[in-house]
């Protein structure tokens, strides 16, 4: 017989190593890149920032003595000059003058740059402004504000940016070609003509030897694979003449291995069915689990489409549940999520109707034929089920028990082609419910 062909023509097989390591530098190479361009972008960020605030400081210095005099002699004109020209300034976002009198503010003057906004991101300058109408007689006049424009911190951002993403992208490509060359010309010529002696292995040629044509030198990976190589075809050799002589026993015990199976073939199926049965249910609360639940809601909703029928989903959430744990610990915590199933049972037990464990202590209802409306009233049936249970929770903000926060969402053509588009309704649903107090329904 022959080995297994593991090798292409002479051009390299589809599944080529120096591809396979091209591949994995070049994902290198691109992680890396996205981490040295994070830190290059951060670091020429944080570069602007103090370029800012150093012409920032450029800009208080020119203008300080001007309106310091203007506050004093009053010039009220001069003042509204001075603070529009600071304000045309390139990197000005807004500039704010206080001026003072016996050291408490009198009047503000500000302007803002056109098409500047508010920022937390631009530096900010503030700086007193002092007058001395003569020698040792400095007085604090006033207090200048001057804010830094982000546009112009993100124009100059982008401008570098692009030198640092191409410099990067230049580094990973030519690294990947160096590993290929050198991985192609050390080691792949070698592995094909490894892969073409095993392909030409039959058993009347296993005394042939393997010769890799390198230069001699200390011992590597390539010359233990060849001595491998060698010392497998003797062992092969010894193996195929046990092997025949295995063979005679084989098939005396073959008949009774099919008995055998046959038998293990019943007890597999049942094992399997139970197996399938799980893999479709939670463990903890017996409620169909996540991956059951997405099953369904496929099948339901490509049926709405197709039918045009209503289609509804519930997304119920245990409110404060984490502070129920912390309270009471994990094993009555589970012993809650334990009841709750039992309700959502209870409460949908009709055709069709699927209750789902999805997350921690989020729960989803998938209700066919069923509009937003009486969606809403079963959500309502729910929580008042729940509240008759009357779970303690000592540590919730809405109820001393265990309560819900419901979400309900109703399937629209018009503006849902895809089932996640329904979810996310009920989802936004749920974080409205939330929002205006927990232990409710919304839609």
């Amino acid at each position: 017989m022959r080995a297994s062909s593991a090798s292409g023509s002479d051009g390299g097989p589809a599944g080529s190593l120096g591809r396979q390591l091209v591949l994995a530098t070049l994902l290198f190479g691109l992680v890396f890149t996205l981490a040295a361009v994070a830190v290059r972008t951060w670091s020429a960020w944080q570069g602007n920032l103090a370029a800012m605030t150093a012409e920032l400081t450029l800009i208080d210095e020119v203008f300080q003595r001007t309106l310091a005099k203007a506050i004093w002699e009053m010039d009220r004109e001069a003042l509204q000059t001075h603070v529009s020209g600071v304000a045309q300034v390139s990197p000005v976002g807004r500039v704010e003058l206080r001026l003072l009198q016996n050291g408490r503010t009198t009047e503000v003057m500000a302007q803002r740059r056109e098409g500047a906004e508010a920022s937390h991101r631009a530096p900010v300058l503030r700086r007193k402004l002092s007058y001395e109408p003569y020698p040792g007689a400095a007085e604090i006049v006033g207090e200048l504000t001057l804010e830094g424009d982000e546009r112009v911190l993100w124009e100059r951002l982008r401008g570098e940016l692009a030198g640092i993403v191409l410099t990067q992208l230049i580094q990973s490509l030519l690294l990947a070609g160096l590993v290929m060359w050198v991985f192609n010309r050390t080691v792949t010529v070698h592995v094909r003509r490894v892969a073409r002696h095993l392909d030409e292995l039959t058993p009347q040629t296993l005394d042939r030897t393997l010769r890799l044509e390198r230069k001699p030198g200390p011992r590597d990976e390539l010359s233990l694979l060849e001595s491998g190589v060698n010392q497998l075809q003797g062992n092969l050799s010894d193996y195929l003449a046990r092997q025949r002589r295995d063979e005679l026993d084989l098939a005396a015990h073959r008949d009774r291995l099919a008995e055998l199976v046959d038998e293990q073939t019943a007890e597999l199926r049942a094992a399997n069915a139970q197996l399938q049965a799980l893999s479709r249910s939670d463990p903890l609360t017996g409620l169909a689990n996540r991956r059951h639940f997405d099953e369904v809601k496929d099948v339901e909703f490509r049926r709405a489409q197709r039918l045009g029928q209503p289609l509804s989903v519930l997304l119920c959430d245990v409110d404060f549940f984490k502070r129920y744990n912390d309270t009471y610990g994990h094993a009555l915590g589970d012993d809650c999520l334990r009841l709750i199933a039992q309700t959502l049972r209870e409460t949908f037990g009709r055709a069709g109707e699927l209750a789902a464990r999805i997350g921690g202590e989020e729960f989803a209802v998938l209700l066919p034929a069923v509009d937003a409306v009486q969606a809403q009233a079963a959500a309502e049936r729910l929580r008042e089920a729940l509240a008759e249970r009357d779970i303690p929770h000592s540590a919730s903000q809405v109820a001393p028990r265990v309560t819900l926060s419901i979400g309900v969402a109703q399937f629209d053509a018009d503006t849902m082609d895809r089932f996640e588009a329904l979810l996310h309704r009920a989802d936004q649903a749920l974080y409205r419910a939330k929002r205006q107090g927990r232990d409710r329904v919304a839609a």
